[in-house]
């Protein structure tokens, strides 16, 4: 078995999104299954194209996941990867040669001249391409020509694809395609083949879109008298509705998903089943798992499905995973960030761990771990919620008054505030009330907390402390004593 030898060949044209990362992640996988070498190389020779910042994301992105490489030159000590436009005299070399033996020519013709061109096409509504007007003309180098590969015209294509068997192209259907701009720039199907073939590569697995370059590239080898790598064309990935992945399905930028609060393991777990599985029923993987059972060979032809609910869940699984320090370590970060500007700095790591061991079963993301909703109202120095969320349907105001008062009357002498003590303190109080627990514990619930919805009343009491929480209950009373009698229409009060 000859050396296996990958690589990810992202454009920094944008910032890379799920199915780029995919990608690199399939790609990766299979060199460490293989015991080969996974390669770096950013295409960045299409400037007008490039964004400012899309170098970076394209690193931070692998770096989050853990995939890294294995070569390329040493920046600052470390393997940074290969740039193509490092390489632009080995590309202008080869493209001359290739007109020089007859598999590719200048063309002259002008910006206007194409457009017109295109133009009429349109009009006779016939497909588009050159109509390979300075093919058989002989023309030299000038300002402003670009090379073009010779298609040859009378022959097919054909090669086997890993995952999709034999694929057969007309060649008569291409049209001779840019491979050096005027610019002196490579088109990505020359740079492509050309770094392939100098480095070495022996599988190349990228998205379906490429299938349809593959023809051109194979003509390419052929013409230099190369070799051409084995092909693997991953599915695409789709919405759950089976459209095209956008925005609203989740095709955002990787680093969203790390802002968003998702464990980079639960991350790479996801993705690597965009498309591969290893049976019909397992979900879950390690990343030692993935590397000792990937192969391209269980990678699927038919689309694979970006569904956000389950990165959700998957993601709540690997956070439920966590010992308790590793998910406070991890949720402090966002925790800081989400803090509102009047909350005591910096925070008491003894009480923060407090206050996430309430939520560590709940939470999704580390973001929701560190929300308002979940786990904000812990830290908040004041509250805000509506009046009316203290009063159940079944009670009125002044009852509801009379209940925090007798819970505040109860609470203030208790020799020791934990759980198990408020809770033998409050559930003989409603009985004494004449109340069922739910409206006492309800009332109570959005006094401490301004929710209706947290986790378990007398845990969290017993966190935030016998002071706060009876401070919160007494302005709670203030709340509700203050409180427009108008604005409860309905209501006895």
């Amino acid at each position: 078995m000859k050396d296996i030898r990958v690589r990810y060949a992202p454009s920094p044209t944008g910032i890379p999104h799920v199915g780029n990362i995919r990608t690199a992640l399939f790609n990766w996988l299979f060199a460490r299954h293989t015991g080969g070498a996974f390669i770096v190389r950013i295409e960045d020779t299409d400037v007008a194209r490039t964004v400012p910042g899309a170098l970076e994301a394209i690193l931070e992105s692998l770096r989050w996941l853990g995939i890294d490489w294995d070569e390329g030159p040493e920046i600052g000590g470390d393997a940074g990867p290969y740039f193509q436009s490092q390489r632009l005299e080995l590309y202008n070399r080869l493209a001359t040669e290739l007109v020089t033996g007859g598999d590719a020519y200048y063309c002259h013709c002008t910006p206007d001249r194409l457009e017109e061109m295109r133009a009429g096409q349109t009009a006779r509504k016939e497909p588009p391409g050159y109509d390979r007007c300075c093919r058989d003309l002989g023309l030299g180098a000038a300002p402003g020509a670009v090379i073009r590969f010779k298609i040859p015209l009378k022959a097919k294509t054909t090669f086997s694809d890993i995952i999709r068997g034999d694929i057969t192209f007309d060649n008569a259907l291409l049209d001779d395609f840019v491979l050096l701009k005027s610019d002196g720039y490579p088109t990505y199907h020359l740079a492509n083949v050309i770094d392939d073939h100098y480095m070495r590569i022996s599988h190349v697995l990228r998205g379906e879109e490429w299938l349809s370059s593959t023809p051109r590239h194979l003509m390419l080898y052929q013409a230099f008298g190369w070799s051409p790598p084995e092909f693997a064309h991953l599915p695409i990935i789709l919405g759950t509705d089976r459209s095209k992945l956008s925005k609203r399905h989740g095709a955002v930028s990787l680093l969203d998903y790390q802002k968003q609060g998702y464990l980079p393991e639960a991350m790479l777990n996801f993705l690597s089943l965009l498309g591969w599985s290893l049976d019909d029923k397992t979900e879950l993987f390690s990343v030692d798992d993935l590397r000792h059972n990937f192969s391209i060979e269980r990678v699927s032809q038919t689309a694979a499905i970006f569904n956000r609910e389950k990165l959700d869940w998957m993601n709540g699984v690997y956070i439920r995973s966590l010992s308790l320090d590793e998910f406070v370590s991890r949720t402090q970060p966002f925790l800081e960030q989400n803090l509102p500007p009047e909350a005591t700095r910096p925070l008491d790591t003894a009480y923060v761990k407090k206050v996430l061991a309430l939520v560590h079963e709940r939470a999704k993301t580390l973001v929701e771990a560190a929300s308002e909703e979940l786990s904000g109202f812990f830290f908040a120095e004041q509250l805000d919620y509506p009046t009316q969320l203290l009063i159940d349907n079944n009670l009125d105001r002044p009852l509801t008054i009379n209940l925090l008062n007798a819970a505040v009357a109860k609470l203030a002498p208790l020799p020791s505030y934990d759980a198990a003590s408020i809770e033998a303190t409050l559930r003989p109080l409603a009985t004494d009330l004449g109340l069922k627990p739910g409206q006492l514990f309800g009332a109570l619930r959005t006094a401490v907390s301004g929710r209706t919805a947290t986790p378990p009343l007398f845990q969290m009491m017993e966190v935030l402390g016998w002071s706060r929480s009876l401070t919160r209950i007494q302005k709670a009373i203030i709340k509700l004593s203050e409180l427009p009698s108008p604005l409860f229409m309905g209501i006895n009060s």
